[in-house]
């Protein structure tokens, strides 16, 4: 009997469709891969795996013997949070085209912020030609919160580029070449020796909020902040007061509460804010299917389960 892998996705039209598209092409010959409205009543009840993007918890739910979801995102904190602790095991994303990508956007906003860009820009709409000192990049200090491949590997990318790095985790880890700290006295450290601080943490109960205006307030004045994780990890309110009082130069923000960004947001207006629309680090569809493909055909032939979510820590 041909294996029925159902995919769940609520994800945009034009993201869907790409892995509608994909997603046949690299099972062809491990299964026969369904959008979950195709599924006959059956095969609903036989499904044992299914592909998910930004599932509806309801339709997984209708699939009452389900033993693990693969996740197109390496974001599983909504998915973690709302099927049950009984249910399918999740196992994330872990594509290193991903972790490649997002050192890049890292390093790009980096230079953004450390060659004055923002200053630059507001220079122009008001016409005025004025030069600026240059700073060298072993004189900018930048700090990275979260230190998991992504981290890692946009952190060891910067320090290629004559950056002076500092790490920080909630647990210890030791990384060849570079700087790490944990716990909440590491945090401060990191804090207070970073004049650009990049969030690159998961969302988890411990880390919502974590960037507030505690932790505004022990980064050196003029220190700038890019957010890649996850919208809940950073206070707004906390962030606006920061930015107008003069003690936060610029932030960069690619994540949100809210997305869409809803128009009315005062983000959007703010000159010493950049909005961007979550594109730091887009799953690349080419790379992220045979990633899923090689999962799911591994666990089939041997019953080994790639490395699955830890519903303790949310990731």
């Amino acid at each position: 009997m041909t294996l029925v892998i159902p995919f769940i996705s609520s994800a945009g039209g034009q993201e869907r469709q790409a892995w509608k598209t994909a997603l046949p092409e690299a099972l062809d010959g491990i299964g026969i891969v369904k959008p979950f409205s195709d599924l006959s009543a059956p095969e609903r009840q036989a499904a044992t795996i299914a592909i998910v993007a930004n599932p509806d918890s309801k339709e997984v739910a209708a699939l009452p013997n389900l033993k693990w979801v693969h996740s197109l995102w390496a974001g599983v904190e909504r998915l973690a949070k709302e099927l049950p602790e009984d249910g399918p095991m999740i196992v994330r994303l872990v594509d290193p085209q991903m972790a490649e990508t997002m050192s890049e956007a890292v390093l790009a906003w980096s230079l953004f912020l450390h060659r004055d860009m923002p200053c630059y820009g507001a220079q122009q709409r008001r016409s005025e030609w004025i030069e600026h000192e240059l700073k060298l990049p072993e004189e900018r200090r930048i700090g990275i919160l979260g230190l998991g491949n992504l981290g890692q590997r946009s952190a060891l990318r910067l320090r290629a580029n004559g950056f002076p790095v500092s790490g920080w985790s909630r647990s210890e880890k030791h990384i060849e070449g570079l700087e790490t700290h944990a716990g909440s006295d590491g945090l401060d450290t990191v804090l207070g020796q970073s004049d650009i601080l990049v969030v690159l943490v998961p969302l988890t109960a411990e880390t919502a909020g974590l960037v507030d205006s505690r932790a505004f307030s022990k980064l050196p004045r003029g220190a700038a902040l890019i957010n890649f994780s996850r919208g809940p990890v950073l206070n707004d309110g906390d962030l606006l007061k920061a930015l107008d009082s003069g003690h936060l130069s610029h932030a960069v923000l690619d994540v949100f509460d809210q997305e869409p960004l809803p128009q009315k947001h005062p983000f959007w207006l703010h000159e010493k804010i950049t909005v961007l629309p979550h594109i730091s680090a887009p799953t690349v569809t080419r790379t992220a299917v045979r990633i899923v493909a090689q999962n799911i055909s591994r666990y089939l032939q041997t019953g080994e389960l790639p490395e699955t979510v830890d519903r303790g820590r949310g990731y």
